[in-house]
């Protein structure tokens, strides 16, 4: 049988563990790093926030602007009497698509 050189096996004595992070933490250039790694990550974070609520901001500006042209348009073609609101309302349990169910949580299942 062959024998494995030391070289080769990876054994428990190299596998990385915790005090490797105390280390980093103990070094006060290794922390400031940290820290300003960090800093910069929160600040990337901040600016993808603002530009995702911009966005939400666009979409629901579009969403009223598509309900308006759409009310215009069912207006012009009678459908619609000028100042009715733009969904009827459902007096009863039973929605569009049936009686209405209990609310469950969304859930995706893979």
């Amino acid at each position: 049988m062959k024998r494995h050189t030391t070289a080769s096996i990876r054994g428990l004595r190299d596998i990385r563990t915790r005090p490797v992070q105390v280390y980093r933490a103990r070094v006060p250039y290794l922390a400031y790093m940290t820290i300003s790694c960090l800093e910069m990550e929160k600040v990337r974070r901040e600016k993808e926030k603002q530009s995702a609520s911009c966005r939400i901001r666009n979409i629901e500006a579009r969403m009223v602007e598509i309900e308006k042209e759409k009310s215009a348009l069912l207006t012009a073609l009678g459908e619609r009497p000028a100042g009715s609101p733009t969904q009827p309302a459902i007096t009863s349990k039973e929605g569009p698509r049936g009686p209405a169910r209990e609310k469950k949580p969304f859930r995706i299942r893979y």
